[in-house]
């Protein structure tokens, strides 16, 4: 049975930030290097989700630790 995961900008984050706090990618990275932490098959998916969401590959991953508010 294969589970699917929508990769909504909630995982995504969460999923960053749990490498972050393992040590294993740091705040001044840039976006693109999660996708070495993230199946080939949701690439194109994540990609989309953080361009509805004003993020840029290279970004750096504080940008998008960082919650908006409101």
């Amino acid at each position: 049975m294969t589970t699917s995961i929508h990769y909504s900008i909630a995982i995504i984050r969460e999923q960053a930030r749990g490498l972050v706090e393992k040590g294993v990618l740091s705040h001044e990275q840039t976006i693109d290097s999660l996708f070495e932490y993230i199946p080939m098959i949701h690439w194109q998916e994540v990609e989309k989700e953080l361009e509805l969401n004003n993020f840029s590959f290279s970004d750096p991953l504080r940008d998008l630790l960082r919650e908006k508010i409101g």
